[in-house]
């Protein structure tokens, strides 16, 4: 099986690029905690590395198969992510954590809703099984005495979801 590279890669390429220019696809989303890529390029670290760096923005639950497809070398991404990725035989290599979250994660909600027990019976929009988003949604709800079984999940990325909500009736809710 063909090993592919993550995002965490870089760091070992900019060392073999040193005597020639190496092209990299990068994907991401465009979640603000991967600016730091975009700022790289911008900046012109990268190519001060050796390193041809095309970043392009792919929906997380593709980015496994650009990595696959060899459209992509490496990928920004959650690290349960990355591991399921591996479980279903798109192997890489994790090198590096670019980003911590220390409870900046949260939830978009109707007035009305004033506390997690209150989404029972309700929809609510999250990423599919395997993002952080839908990770979160559980765990929130677990933290709460709920399961996701007490909800009605829609799986939708997070710009779909936000315009969804925009135009959605009012029992609706965004994870």
């Amino acid at each position: 099986m063909k090993k592919t590279l993550s995002l965490l890669a870089l760091a070992a390429l900019s060392f073999a690029a040193q005597a020639q220019e190496v092209k990299v696809g990068i994907g991401i989303s465009g979640w603000t905690g991967f600016a730091p890529l975009t700022l790289a390029k911008e900046a012109g670290l990268f190519k001060k590395n050796g390193l041809d760096v095309a970043i392009k923005k792919i929906p997380q639950k593709d980015r496994h198969l650009a990595i696959a497809s060899g459209d992509i070398q490496c990928a920004a991404t959650t690290v349960e992510t990355w591991i399921v990725w591996n479980a279903n035989g798109v192997a890489t290599t994790q090198i590096f954590q670019l980003d911590k979250s220390f409870g900046a994660d949260g939830m978009v909600v109707r007035p009305g809703i004033a506390k997690i027990s209150d989404l029972k019976g309700k929809t609510v929009a999250a990423s599919a099984p395997g993002t952080a988003p839908y990770f979160t949604l559980a765990w929130m709800l677990k933290k709460n005495g709920m399961s996701l079984k007490d909800v009605n999940i829609v799986n939708l990325e997070p710009q779909a979801a936000a315009n969804a909500l925009i135009a959605a009736p009012a029992g609706w809710m965004r994870a």
